[in-house]
């Protein structure tokens, strides 16, 4: 089995909402995307993706995308990004979901190869753009629930690789100390994918190895729209 991840699809959810309004490079993105994914993907192997799916408001305008998406080689795991508007309970997800893909909340998923968990996160307090106290509470809560994502992944089986899902960074290349890398190197974590940062952004992104934790970006146009193949060894 092998490991890929890609996020922010930014499917259009129903709606006609073409993605090169933020540059010509996203011309026909999903289209890429897949003939990188038909290409490199079988149906042994699994794909994350964390989060900011489809446009969608609701569920049923979610449902085009998520068939899209399940019509691809491949087992598919995927979370809440901050765009995915559309997503309900994890019950009402899951319950919607086609046929070989699994959502994922602040729990974990037993692979082959490795043990899955993950939660959306958080914008990071710096000192130069503090949080308010309404993100702030958010932040904690985050915090709290990637604890119980990683208690249960280490639950389900501690002797596997685990691989962690957040859809916000858990740390940027200057901001590389934060609570979030704190509470992940509690725990036996091999690889961190995320997304979330676009264009400009991208150059703040941490690519790498601290501490023992590998960190990938997996942003779809930080890809260059192919997926990123997550090595386990």
């Amino acid at each position: 089995m092998k490991l890929f991840a890609i996020g922010d699809l930014h499917l259009p959810g129903g709606d006609d909402k073409p993605m090169n309004v933020f540059g010509e490079h996203w011309d026909g993105h999903f289209e890429r995307i897949s003939q990188d994914w038909r290409a490199r993907v079988g149906e042994e192997d699994t794909v994350l993706i964390p989060g900011d799916i489809s446009w969608a408001m609701q569920l049923d305008n979610a449902k085009p995308d998520l068939e899209a998406i399940a019509a691809l080689p491949g087992r598919k795991i995927i979370m809440k990004g901050n765009h995915d508007y559309w997503w309900n309970t994890l019950s009402q997800v899951k319950s919607a979901l086609p046929q070989g893909m699994e959502a994922i909340q602040h729990n974990a998923i037993e692979l082959e190869s490795c043990v899955v968990c993950g939660t959306r996160g958080w914008n990071i307090p710096t000192k130069e753009t503090p949080l308010s106290a309404a993100d702030m509470k958010i932040y904690s809560r985050e915090l709290i629930r990637l604890e119980l994502a990683l208690q249960a992944a280490v639950k389900l089986n501690a002797d596997k690789p685990l691989v962690v899902m957040m859809h916000y960074p858990p740390l940027y290349d200057l901001e590389r100390e934060t609570e979030f890398t704190a509470l992940l190197e509690k725990y036996p974590v091999h690889t961190v994918v995320y997304g979330h940062l676009h264009g400009a952004g991208l150059r703040v992104a941490f690519r790498g190895e601290q501490r023992g934790i590998r960190y990938e970006l997996v942003s779809c146009d930080g890809l260059e729209f192919s997926l990123k193949e997550i090595s386990l060894d």
